[in-house]
């Protein structure tokens, strides 16, 4: 390539190589931005509960809170519920339906260490489909909640994951349980 191709090549790929971010970030959207949340939150959190101890499942600060396990399932139960309110409908043998006393009733059903895990983990999976299937023109129209739209409804979900992994990365450190992702 002789210099004055490359003197007139220069700005033209200097241009391409600035415009690829921009490009990029213009195919993003609020779903994609949320999902990508959302598994991220995912990872800490089953990883999270893989790491700590059978007795830790069973902790809580105080008896008036709930405990290590039952935080879990509430996270599982909401993955389940939140989303009911764009219309989303559960699979039946889950048990949760718009009524958010199927989610207390939910919440109370006894399970072993290793059940809360694998639902923990098939409601994230459940959540992050229908998260998916949104579509951002759909954001903007009322969710069946009163006052919420769909984008809120999604913006919620993706913050109650949030404050709870914050309880739970306490609930860990309060238990001499290293985050894994904070071995790194």
């Amino acid at each position: 390539m002789s210099h004055h191709m490359l003197r007139v090549l220069a700005p033209a790929l200097v241009c391409l190589a600035l415009a690829a971010p921009a490009a990029a970030q213009a195919k993003s959207s609020l779903m994609s931005d949320l999902l990508a949340d959302v598994t991220d939150a995912e990872g800490k959190i089953v990883g999270l509960a893989k790491a700590m101890p059978d007795a830790a499942f069973d902790w809580r600060p105080s008896k008036d809170v709930r405990s290590t396990k039952e935080v879990f399932v509430h996270l599982t139960g909401d993955n389940y519920f939140i989303p009911t309110g764009v219309g989303s409908a559960v699979p039946p043998a889950i048990g949760i339906s718009e009524d958010y006393k199927t989610v207390e009733a939910f919440e109370k059903r006894t399970r072993t260490r290793q059940q809360v895990i694998a639902e923990l983990e098939a409601s994230f999976a459940f959540l992050k489909k229908e998260m998916a299937a949104a579509t951002d023109e759909k954001l903007a129209t009322p969710s069946k909640w009163p006052k919420t739209s769909t984008r809120q409804l999604w913006i919620a979900s993706t913050t109650h994951l949030h404050e709870h992994l914050g309880q739970l990365i306490a609930y860990a450190r309060s238990n001499s349980v290293t985050p894994p992702w904070s071995k790194k």
